[in-house]
């Protein structure tokens, strides 16, 4: 009865409680559902980061959590003005975080060194001179809003990240 009198019958698979689906979709399912995020504001933009945090956009409603070790991080944000002075912080920090780790660039300054790189010799042209960024949010202060669409755009490539080496 029960299961082998099922097998007989494959429309009986369709319409009944079985879920299909690969080891590697559904750690990746896991991983993409408690993103652990870390963090790391440097500038106005900072202020943005924190509002996205806030009960108004709550972040947290797409499973990301605030740790405030990049130990136990998944997800650096770097948000702000990158001076050459922090940018070996920046790095420090990244080397810190276990793998696979993620990097959000949030506004103009991370991302290309916004307003301030022409005139100031010590701002850094972009963080992603010193790490790999996954995703950029433009915008100067960007809003958090841009800030939850870039988190979503970071749940997409972990949805479809292959887990193996090859």
């Amino acid at each position: 009865m029960g299961l082998l009198n099922k097998l007989d019958n494959i429309e009986s698979f369709e319409t009944g409680n079985f879920v299909f689906s690969t080891v590697e979709s559904l750690l990746n399912w896991g991983r993409l559902s408690s993103i652990w995020q870390m963090g790391f504001g440097l500038a106005c933009c900072a202020i943005e980061f924190m509002a996205a945090n806030a009960s108004n956009f709550d972040m947290m409603r797409f499973g990301v959590i605030p740790r405030p070790s990049p130990r136990h991080s998944d997800v650096i944000i770097i948000s702000g003005t990158v001076t050459l002075k922090m940018a070996t912080r920046v790095k420090r920090l990244y080397e810190q975080m276990p793998d696979p780790k993620y990097v959000i660039s949030m506004g103009s300054c991370s991302n290309c060194g916004g307003p301030y790189w022409e005139h100031g010799y010590h701002v850094l042209k972009g963080v992603d001179r010193v790490i790999p960024v996954d995703v950029y949010v433009p915008g100067c202060p960007p809003r958090p809003e841009a800030l939850l669409e870039g988190l979503i755009r970071l749940r997409d490539k972990v949805r479809h990240q292959s887990l193996s080496k090859a």
